[in-house]
């Protein structure tokens, strides 16, 4: 596991695993994973590593930076379909979604929530 960003209202968390590929929905008090997403793979190409991760204000967009294909996905949480792909150039790494609800203190690069 690499990063993770909890929902607003703390009953999940979202984790990005890195050299899997894979990002992970976790139930906080559960302890358990409800739902394991892939970024999509585009044809001819390597398999997206999710850096950081950051869920929107209302919880149904997730965006993860791919650190190293210098993109950042917008992701349907509900679905796993992709959004949007964002060319932001090289190296994306931590992520920051303002304005954020919530009382919690990520610590990592200045993120908020």
């Amino acid at each position: 596991m690499n990063h993770a960003d909890f929902a607003a209202d703390g009953r999940t968390f979202v984790v990005s695993c890195e050299f899997s590929g894979q990002l992970l929905l976790v139930d906080t008090a559960g302890e358990r994973v409800l739902k394991v997403l892939r970024l999509p793979i585009r044809p001819g190409k390597m398999q997206p590593m999710p850096q950081d991760v950051k869920l929107s204000p209302d919880g149904t967009i997730l965006w993860v930076s791919g650190r190293y294909h210098g993109v950042v996905y917008a992701v349907r949480l509900s679905t796993g379909k992709l959004l949007a792909r964002i060319k932001v150039g090289s190296g994306p790494h931590g992520l920051a979604v303002f304005p954020q609800p919530g009382r919690y203190s990520l610590g990592h690069t200045g993120v908020f929530r």
